[in-house]
């Protein structure tokens, strides 16, 4: 709301929302200049949901899904074959099911390419900091979520251990049984502590990740939005690395004609999803629901490969990653792995 309208930064958040509730969708700019690698080129449009993440969760489930699904209706009048979810819209409900059976076009929530490239950042800042991953602690936090438990499935080979933490014990420990002895179920953010490498995903309004929580040296990859990661870790912890997950590189001269942000021809992976659908020709639903499975996940990785899709330089809070923030991080795990040793 800030980006589009600069008055709304001064106004309250309650003052805000208010005044949400009785807005339609709308377009918000138009995408031009994707271009694939193999020459092909498709163009799309934003339409912004004028709902917070609070109001989705808070207003009646039915009012929400309208909303939604209004949304996709201005997508489809504008000339769009499919459509995808991002942030908020996606977790919503179940997960985009009911949209899709109510949209007049094909909808993807887009977790499968955002877990691909969640996994592909995690993964490169732990071989950048040295983190021996085969003998590191991995979390994730909203392991029973669609994309918490596809991580933890894909990367549980890459790890000696697993921490899996989520709200629901059972359902959590169902997924830790999916790994085997490898991985164990937590309500307990406190045992984030014992973590090298943090993959956090939850449906949650508000940051549940505090400085408190993280040992010298860990890598966070935050993928939820709104973020799960408190702005009082970059404050107090600059021995902790903090890396946004689903950042991508679109290939083309692309302009979004809207600020997210980011630097230029760089998207979440949820929206790069839809762009490279939309390359394939393949305008059908696809990642929808609760379980993605790891075959959507790899076809994605290989699509986005075969169009130019890669991903994008570390940032955090919206701001590049220094190579001076690479080096201290790394001098905590070095510092860690040391005691480590002595003990």
């Amino acid at each position: 709301m800030g980006r589009k309208y600069p008055f709304a930064r001064f106004l309250p958040t309650p003052v805000i929302e208010a005044l949400l509730k009785h807005k339609s969708p709308q377009v918000l700019s138009e995408i031009r200049g994707v271009r694939s690698i193999t020459g092909k080129e498709t163009k799309g449009w934003f339409i912004g949901c004028p709902l917070s993440p609070r109001m989705m969760n808070r207003l009646p489930l039915e009012f929400v899904y309208e909303k939604i699904v209004q949304s996709c209706e201005l997508a489809a009048r504008q000339g769009a074959k499919i459509v995808g979810l991002g942030a908020f819209t996606a977790v919503v409900g179940d997960r985009g099911i009911t949209v899709a059976k109510r949209s007049p076009i094909a909808v993807t929530t887009g977790n499968s390419y955002t877990i691909a490239s969640a996994i592909e950042g995690a993964l490169e800042a732990a071989k950048l900091l040295e983190v021996p991953t085969k003998e590191s602690i991995l979390a994730v936090v909203g392991a029973t979520g669609s994309i918490g438990r596809t991580c933890a499935i894909l990367l549980a080979p890459e790890f000696a251990h697993m921490v899996l933490i989520g709200r629901d014990f059972e359902a959590t420990a169902k997924v830790a049984s999916e790994l085997g002895h490898c991985a164990e179920a937590t309500t307990d953010i406190r045992r984030l502590k014992e973590a090298d490498v943090v993959i956090t995903v939850t449906s949650s309004e508000t940051a549940i990740i505090q400085p408190e929580h993280l040992k010298s040296g860990a890598i966070v990859c935050d993928v939820a939005r709104p973020r799960d990661v408190s702005v009082r870790v970059r404050e107090e912890r600059d021995d902790v690395l903090i890396i946004e997950g689903g950042l991508v590189e679109v290939p083309g001269d692309v302009d979004f004609g809207f600020d997210f942000g980011f630097p230029p021809k760089t998207a979440y992976a949820c929206m790069a999803e839809t762009m490279i659908l939309a390359l394939e020709d393949r305008c059908e639903n696809y990642t929808l629901g609760k379980n993605v499975s790891v075959e959507q996940v790899r076809e994605m990785q290989d699509l986005a490969k075969k169009h130019g899709f890669r991903l994008a330089g570390f940032r955090s809070f919206e701001k590049e990653v220094s190579q001076e923030t690479i080096a201290r991080v790394k001098r905590a795990v070095e510092r860690r792995t040391k005691v480590s040793a002595n003990i």
